[in-house]
């Protein structure tokens, strides 16, 4: 059985994506414990309530900024109950908007009840019937209504310990917030603020039988970097030997136009990817945004997903689903794999930043085969990069772990007696098929895949923006239907991390978006903290980190492109 691994936020995006990562755990605990593929132990922590109840939280600390986290119950135990009200009550019925969006501003406002806010969770009014319980609340709420913050949306309690609130920023305003690396990295450097992490850290590894290790979620666009790099570093020296997986997150941003903050998410994405990924057993950049550099493009696009780029709450879901699935590996109830067996098949000859791919939802037709939909799609497989680089269809990469999952592992691979209409029809199970599907996309790399039958769940606070194209179980119809398509209750989901020659142009791109900028019209910058030779080490430590990942084609482009400087 895997082992336990504890998981840290750092920043409001990594809180969008982990309210949505947590919310999916919530909904795969609906699963029978004989059907359960994924151990939920690796991720959550079990207590007793009252009455004997069993209930679950994460396994989590999560650092947030004034502001930045809604109504909890004190402590942070979980959201907050709804309250009493005796007077004259009006209802507003609001119309869900098309595609499930939640409003404009979603996960972007600043509510919090430290500050006065209040969120209206559902009111009870005497003599009426009590009030609808967060289930029924998020079914009618997160198709179009008043979705803020991450907390918000989140459907699990968290433990008291979880929740730490940085008070020396403010989520959003036009002033103190925590825009810089060197912000951030002084943060970590207050002995009361270590103090206080080390604390909630003890109490969740000192509770693990057996701790594989830490994920990390971190926001890379703002001082969040600073912070997540000070933590790495803290988890490296005193846990030794334990994985450390660090996701790097970026919103899709809407304010390129900018300058300013333009040129601090560029040096906070920078500096985040050069000292994450030392500290870390593997790291990767995780965003819908096309691109981490100077020249904006335009966010990624899913076939069968009608999102709205613009809503945290919307991307943050789909990195969540396909988080929930690259993640599987080391917690699979039939395996033994752990965090740094996954980081050691794919972080070999110094290459620790990885890149994410994933199809949300896999585009398997109801009723066939896995054969039968991977032979439609022999030229290129049907995922898109999650890793903010232009995309190239090159079939090419040094390894990858893959996972398949919302398959049915069916008898019928290979008809007895029937001639194989094609190899992958010759496959014995379903395993078997992908395992030969990748050697023919990406010959020569080395592989490792997983197939599950648990399908990655869409329940309520999931978005429904799906494709009127997909069936309750996530497969695709041949026809649109004629009427209207009940919502969809869970998807397959296909994603892979690679150690691939496409993180080239990622890194050295940023390197030189980097080198033409003037660094010293950003004074303000560095006076947070970054020293500029500091700065200048780190710049050659990322071109040096890209040239892990060129090919022999990209390495003579170098050298001629240095030959020219």
């Amino acid at each position: 059985m895997p082992g336990e691994a504890v998981t840290l936020q750092l920043g409001h995006y990594a809180g969008c994506v982990g309210a949505h990562w947590w919310g999916l755990q919530a909904a795969a605990l609906r699963t029978p414990a004989e059907a359960a593929e994924l151990r939920a132990a690796a991720l959550l922590r079990t207590e007793r309530a009252a009455g004997g109840r069993e209930t679950h939280t994460p396994r989590l600390v999560a650092l947030e900024l004034k502001g930045g986290v809604g109504a909890l119950r004190p402590g942070g135990a979980g959201p907050e109950a709804p309250v009493a009200w005796d007077g004259e009550v009006a209802a507003y019925l609001e119309r869900a908007s098309a595609g499930g969006s939640a409003p404009r501003d979603a996960g972007s406002r600043t509510e919090d009840a430290s500050s006065g806010g209040k969120r209206s969770c559902g009111v009870s009014v005497q003599g009426a019937s009590p009030a609808p319980s967060r289930l029924t609340v998020s079914q009618e709420v997160y198709s179009g209504g008043s979705v803020r913050l991450w907390s918000d949306y989140l459907n699990v309690h968290l433990h008291p310990k979880s929740i730490y609130v940085i008070r020396q920023y403010m989520h959003d305003g036009d002033c103190g917030c925590l825009e810089a690396f060197g912000q951030g990295e002084s943060l970590l450097q207050d002995p009361g603020c270590v103090e206080e992490l080390e604390d909630r850290l003890h109490f969740y590894v000192e509770e693990c039988d057996y701790l594989q290790g830490f994920q990390v979620l971190c926001d890379l666009h703002n001082g969040f970097s600073g912070v997540g790099a000070k933590v790495t570093e803290l988890l490296y020296d005193e846990y030794s030997g334990k994985g450390i997986l660090t996701w790097g997150l970026t919103p899709v941003m809407s304010n390129m136009g900018d300058s300013q903050k333009n040129f601090y998410r560029l040096m906070n994405t920078a500096l985040g990817i050069v000292h994450l990924s030392s500290h870390s057993s593997l790291f990767c950049p995780l965003s819908l945004s096309g691109s981490l550099g100077i020249k904006p493009q335009p966010p990624v696009t899913f076939p069968y997903i009608n999102y709205d780029a613009s809503l945290n709450y919307h991307s943050s879901a789909i990195l969540a689903a396909a988080l929930d699935t690259l993640t599987a590996p080391y917690r699979l109830c039939s395996s033994q794999g752990s965090m740094m067996h996954l980081a050691e098949t794919l972080n070999f000859s110094g290459r620790k930043v990885v890149a994410a791919w994933a199809s949300v939802p896999f585009p398997a037709l109801r009723g066939c085969s896995l054969p039968d939909t991977l032979c439609a799609y022999q030229q290129d497989v049907p995922w898109k990069l999650l890793s903010s680089c232009r995309e190239q269809k090159v079939s090419c990469c040094f390894a990858q772990s893959v996972v398949l999952r919302g398959i049915g592992k069916e008898s019928h691979v290979s008809s007895p007696g029937k001639q194989p209409t094609s190899p992958l029809h010759a496959c014995e199970s379903t395993e078997q098929v992908l395992q030969h599907y990748l050697r023919t996309a990406f010959p020569g790399a080395f592989s490792t895949s997983h197939v599950l039958e648990q399908p990655c769940n869409t329940l309520p606070p999931y978005p429904q923006f799906f494709s009127p194209l997909l069936t309750r179980q996530g497969f695709l119809l041949e026809k649109p239907p004629r009427f209207a398509s009940a919502a969809v209750e869970s998807i397959p989901v296909l994603a892979a991390l690679q150690s691939s020659p496409v993180l080239h142009v990622l890194l050295y791109s940023l390197y030189k978006d980097l080198q033409k900028l003037n660094t010293r019209r950003w004074a303000s910058f560095f006076s947070a903290g970054v020293e500029q030779g500091d700065f200048q080490e780190a710049l050659q430590e990322l071109r040096t980190l890209s040239q892990c990942y060129e090919t022999e084609f990209e390495a003579d482009e170098s050298e001629d492109e240095a030959d020219s400087d």
